[in-house]
């Protein structure tokens, strides 16, 4: 796996599978909160050098260097030593791990948004709740998700660094050849099954939809949605357990168990890539994919739609994100903390943010960037783009980042890829996957 890169195809979904199978154990030190710096004199004249690990590869990260020097025109006494800091995102976990032990940590670094418990729970993260309630922070412009996701345990411990969500692409040209009216924001699950339906076409062997069989966290996180909109929870209220094996687990299965066991209207793909590549071949009507797909639907010139979730009810569109953090982290000195902070702030800002995510293809991470030049040269050069940013505010519940999250992502996709092949009954399915996940989850694997 790469790590984020222009113009972002591809990456999201691999990276939350790895990002969620990785392990980690992590010292909890002597505390379970986000550390503060040491009290002490703050200096901002003083001489200071902050590490940043960005995970990045080569052409973000040199974009990352290029801002990073422009902070330090701003501010000539802050050295920043930037870097990527291990050969992929994925990699930098278990070097974190390490250096929280050694003492060699960083500053800033890049994590997916599946550490961050993990990370405040290690008690070396700086707690920026109180800082990030000055109005002029801004706070509420980040989506909900991400600010979540941000926020472990109710700590603050960084800014997000990436966002982005799940909505269905659709191909013009097979819903016209199908007689099919183009998916409007207000369709319905029910609509989305009678789509599929309709499109499929075995003698051209044409699908109408797909979804991905490979059991990785691809296939656990387009269940969630569904899950969410008829009102159900991933996990009990003290993330102890795993709820997802209720009534609203089953009937959101049972409904992906239709498509694709009854009506045989899903492509059933046996790794996380074939299915985009089928749709932006023209061989799959619609899709659920998010702004990663974007630069490869313009690159194979498809006419393509994007439009936001069906919802049950009609009015739920409520969709998921896995926004990733720019971490803190606290070396008892309050000048690196104060630089630390103020440089995650303002790469984050609606002033610079453009010069970053926009850059390498992903969505801009404040709402107020839909003014923005780039955003809008951007939704010029990706159609749906906009559609997609708007989603963001229908991504309203946070993706579980506890340990054992990764334990309970397999078990759930192991179920969800056998129910959809055909060779299990959902409510026995998620069950069983229950019980697997409640193990992992007080095993913190």
């Amino acid at each position: 796996m790469t790590p984020r890169s222009a113009p972002a195809a591809r990456f999201r979904l691999a990276a939350l599978a790895s990002a969620t199978a990785a392990a980690l154990t992590v010292s909890t030190a002597a505390c379970s909160s986000s550390a503060s710096p040491a009290a002490g004199p703050l200096d901002t004249t003083k001489a200071t050098t902050i590490t940043i690990w960005t995970g990045q590869e080569i052409a973000p990260e040199k974009l990352l260097e290029s801002l990073a020097a422009k902070f330090h025109q701003a501010h000539p006494n802050v050295t920043i030593d930037i870097s990527p800091g291990a050969p992929t995102t994925d990699d930098l976990l278990p070097k974190l791990t390490a250096a929280f032990a050694g003492g060699g940590y960083p500053d800033i670094s890049y994590n997916f948004g599946s550490w961050t418990t993990q990370m405040q729970l290690s008690g070396r993260t700086l707690d920026i709740t109180d800082k990030v309630k000055d109005p002029a922070v801004k706070w509420a412009e980040f989506p909900p998700a991400a600010r979540q996701t941000a926020a472990p345990n109710g700590h603050v411990i960084g800014f997000p660094a990436v966002v982005d969500n799940i909505a269905v692409m659709y191909n013009k040209k097979l819903f016209q050849a199908a007689g099919l009216p183009a998916p409007a924001g207000a369709w319905t699950w029910d609509d989305f099954r009678a789509a599929a339906k309709k499109l499929t076409d075995p003698s051209k062997n044409v699908f109408g939809t797909a979804y991905s069989v490979s059991g990785s966290e691809d296939t656990t996180w387009h269940l969630w949605p569904l899950l969410w909109q008829k009102g159900g929870s991933v996990l009990t209220p003290d993330n102890k357990k795993a709820a997802f094996n209720s009534e609203a687990g089953v009937a959101a299965l049972t409904y992906l168990r239709q498509l694709a066991v009854t009506d045989k209207s899903v492509y059933l793909s046996q790794d996380d890539q074939k299915y985009a590549d089928l749709f932006k071949s023209g061989l799959i009507g619609m899709i659920m994919s998010g702004p990663w797909q974007l630069s490869d639907n313009v690159a194979a010139g498809l006419d393509y739609g994007v439009v936001d979730l069906p919802a049950f009810d009609g009015k739920n569109h409520q969709t998921i994100s896995g926004p990733d953090v720019w971490t803190l982290y606290d070396h008892h000195d309050e000048d690196r903390a104060y630089w630390s902070y103020q440089f995650a702030e303002w790469l984050t800002s609606s002033a610079t943010d453009p010069q970053f995510n926009l850059a390498t293809g992903n969505l801009p991470l404040r709402s107020s960037e839909v003014s923005s030049p780039e955003f809008q040269d951007y939704a010029k050069q990706y159609p749906g783009a906009q559609v997609l940013f708007d989603n963001l505010q229908n991504a309203t519940v946070q993706r579980p980042t506890v340990p054992g999250y990764d334990g309970l992502s397999q078990a759930v996709g192991k179920a969800v890829a056998q129910v959809l092949q055909g060779h299990g009954d959902p409510k026995q399915a998620l069950d069983d996957a229950a019980k697997a996940a409640d193990v992992a989850l007080a095993q913190g694997d």
